[in-house]
C-alpha cells in the first residue's frame, strides 16, 4: 500500500476526542471541521514546560530523497505512546512547492503518519496563506509609501530588500522588474519572489513567543534605507499591526492526530538550509503544557536544522531538550561511502564502513552540545543484517546506542525499542544542553565557531559583498544577533560534492541577508536560492482525484 493509502484507510478518531487525550475540553479548541482544530495560546503554562521532556530528532547529511526524520519523529511518538508515556509529536506544515515538485508529501510515511494527511499537506487550516498575505500586505505598503507624494518616507527603491512571495516552486518569480506601465502603476524597480517557507514572516511566525511578541517582531522588519541612508523598518510604514491581525489565527497552533490516534501538533514551515527549519516556538511549548515527553524535528542533517534549533530556537523560546535522536539510513551510509544513486540498494559493508565518518562528525557535534545522542537506524527492506550489525556495534564502541526503528512498515510496534532507549537516555541524567557559542560574539567569530565546530572547515572565507554586510549589520546595532547559516544541505562544506566527513576545506560567505524581525543574521555560503524550481517531472503529475474527491497519488 502506499502512504496515502495506508492513511485513507484509518478510521480517523474526532478532533475532539484527540483533544480529550490532553485533557482538552471541547469548548478550549477551535474546530476546523472533524480532524482539525486549533488551540489557543491560553493552553500555554509555563510551570508546565519545565516539568516535561524535550526530544529532538535530527540526521545525518541526507540523500536527495531525505532520509525519513518526520517518519521517525512520529513512529518515537507512537512508541512512547505504546510504553505507556504521555507524548505528543510536533511538527512543521509541508509547503506546497516541494509537494507538487519532488517530495509529493511530508507528513511522515508507512504506519507513522499524520492525518488527514491530505489536508496536511495541501492548503491545512490557511497558515501558510496568512504567511503569505502578511508578507505581500508589507511589500504594497512599501511600493505605495514609495509611490506616494504626502506621506513618503523617502525610500530609495534601489535599497529595497523586502520580496514578494509565494507558495509554490515558481523560477520565473525570482527576478523581476515591476512598476512597469507608467506612473499610475508605480515606481519601476527590481524585484523578486521567494517561496513562502522561506519568508522571514514565516520565521518570525515561528520564532514569536505570544502575539504581543510576534506584533513587535514584525515591526522590526528592516525594509531597506532612505535616500539620505536612514534605516527604514516595517513599523516606520505602520505596517505591523495589520500583518498581525492578517495572522491572528495562524499564530495559534494545529492539533491533528496520528494513525494511531496519538495527539500531534503542526505548526509553521521554514526551509532548514535558507532558514531555521524548525516549528514554531509557541508549538513547542504547547506540546510541553500538554504532554510530558514532546518529540519535535529540525529539518535536513544536523548540521542545519539541529543547529539552528539548539543554537537560535531554544534562545528565544527558552528550551532545553533532553534527549536527541539522529536519523541514519543504511542507504545514507552507502551513498557517503561512495555508491552512486543506482546503487544506493545494493548491499555494501564497505560503503556502509566508509560513510560511518559522516554520522560519526554528527554524532561528536550532538557532544558538543551536551547531548549524548540516540541513533535510531530507519529501516529499509534493501538493508541487510549485516550492515545493520556492524553499524550497532560501531555506534556502542564511541558510547552511542543505535536502535533499528521500524516505524514506517509497524508504526508503534516497530519503534518501542527506540522509545525505551531515549527514556533511558533521559532518565540516566548526564544530557545537560549548552549552546555553542554566545550571541555577544562578533559576527564573524560566531560563524568561525559554526564553520570549524559544526562543519569541520579550516576557516571562512568572505566576499568583498559580505564584509560591507557586516559593516551594515554593525551601524544597524544588529551585531547581536544570533547566525542562520545558508548553506547546501548535501554537505557537512558548502560544496554539495564534498559528501561524507570533508576535511581541509574552507566555506565562503557570499552575503548576508538581515531578518531583523526574526532576529538573526544569514550567512548566504554558496549558491542559495529562496526560490525553487520545479524539477523536470514534477510530482505533481503523479497526483489525481477523483469525482468523489478522493486524492492519489501524494507520499
Amino acid at each position: 500500500m502506499t502512504d496515502i493509502e495506508i492513511a485513507q484507510s484509518v478510521e480517523m478518531e474526532h478532533i475532539n476526542t484527540v483533544a480529550a487525550k490532553l485533557d482538552v475540553d471541547s469548548d478550549n479548541i477551535e474546530q476546523y471541521g472533524k480532524y482539525k482544530a486549533k488551540l489557543p495560546l491560553t493552553l500555554i503554562d509555563k510551570d508546565k514546560i519545565a516539568k516535561s521532556k524535550l526530544i529532538l530528532v535530527t540526521a545525518l547529511t541526507p540523500t536527495p530523497a531525505g532520509e525519513g526524520k518526520t517518519t521517525v519523529s512520529i513512529g518515537l511518538n507512537e512508541g512512547l505512546n505504546k510504553i505507556g508515556k504521555k507524548s505528543v509529536v510536533v511538527l512543521r506544515e509541508p509547503s506546497l512547492g516541494p509537494v507538487f515538485g519532488i517530495k509529493g508529501g511530508a507528513a511522515g510515511g508507512g504506519h507513522s503518519q499524520v492525518v488527514p494527511m491530505e489536508d496536511i499537506n495541501l492548503h491545512f487550516t490557511g497558515d501558510f496563506s496568512a504567511v503569505e498575505k502578511a508578507n505581500n500586505f508589507l511589500a504594497a505598503v512599501i511600493d505605495n509609501n514609495i509611490q506616494s507624494k504626502t506621506r513618503s518616507l523617502g525610500i530609495d527603491p534601489r535599497t529595497v530588500i523586502w520580496k514578494r512571495v509565494i507558495d509554490m516552486n515558481d523560477r520565473a518569480l525570482r527576478d523581476i522588474v515591476i512598476g512597469l506601465g507608467g506612473t499610475g502603476n508605480g515606481i519601476p524597480r527590481e524585484d523578486g519572489f521567494n517561496i513562502t517557507a522561506a519568508s522571514e514572516i514565516m520565521a518570525i511566525l515561528c520564532m514569536s513567543n505570544d502575539l504581543d511578541d510576534l506584533k513587535t517582531k514584525l515591526g522590526n522588519i528592516f525594509v531597506g534605507y532612505t535616500f539620505d541612508k536612514k534605516p527604514v523598518y516595517a513599523r516606520d510604514l505602520n505596517a505591523e499591526n495589520a500583518m498581525a491581525i492578517l495572522l491572528k489565527d495562524a499564530v495559534k497552533p494545529n492539533l491533528v492526530q496520528t494513525l494511531e490516534g496519538n495527539p500531534a501538533i503542526i505548526h509553521g514551515g521554514p526551509f532548514a538550509n535558507i532558514a531555521q527549519g524548525t516549528n514554531t516556538i509557541i508549538a513547542t511549548q504547547m506540546g510541553l503544557s500538554l504532554g510530558d515527553y514532546v518529540v519535535t524535528e529540525a529539518g535536513f542533517g544536523a548540521d542545519l536544522g539541529a543547529e539552528k534549533f539548539l543554537n537560535i530556537k531554544c534562545g528565544y523560546g527558552n528550551l532545553k531538550p533532553e534527549a536527541l535522536v539522529l536519523v541514519a539510513t543504511i542507504r545514507a551510509l552507502r551513498h557517503h561511502g561512495g555508491a552512486t544513486p543506482d546503487q544506493y540498494n545494493d548491499a555494501s559493508l564497505e560503503r556502509v564502513q566508509k560513510g560511518f565518518a559522516n554520522l560519526e562528525k554528527h554524532i561528536e557535534n550532538s557532544k558538543k552540545f551536551g547531548l549524548n545522542p540516540v541513533v535510531a537506524i530507519n529501516n529499509f527492506y534493501t538493508d541487510s543484517q549485516e550492515e545493520i550489525d556492524w553499524l550497532i556495534e560501531k555506534c556502542a564502541s564511541i558510547g552511542v546506542q543505535a536502535v533499528l526503528s521500524k516505524g514506517w512498515a509497524e508504526g508503534g510496534n516497530g519503534t518501542q525499542d527506540l522509545a525505551k532507549a531515549v527514556v533511558a537516555e533521559i532518565e540516566g541524567g548526564k544530557n545537560d544542553f549548552k549552546p555553542l557559542y554566545d550571541w555577544n560574539l562578533s559576527v564573524k567569530e560566531k560563524i568561525e565557531t559554526i564553520a570549524r565546530e559544526v562543519y569541520g572547515a579550516d576557516g571562512v572565507d568572505y566576499a568583498a559583498k559580505a564584509e560591507r554586510g557586516i559593516r551594515t549589520i554593525e551601524k544597524l546595532g544588529l551585531s547581536h544577533l544570533p547566525i542562520c547559516m545558508a548553506k547546501t544541505q548535501k554537505s557537512f562544506s558548502d560544496n554539495d560534492k564534498k559528501i561524507g566527513r570533508p576535511t581541509g576545506f574552507r566555506v565562503t560567505v557570499r552575503e548576508f541577508e538581515i531578518a531583523a524581525g526574526a532576529g538573526f543574521l544569514i550567512p548566504i555560503l554558496g549558491n542559495m536560492m529562496r526560490m525553487p524550481g520545479l524539477p523536470a517531472v514534477p510530482a505533481s503529475e503523479g497526483m489525481t482525484i477523483d469525482s468523489d474527491g478522493v486524492i492519489s497519488g501524494l507520499s
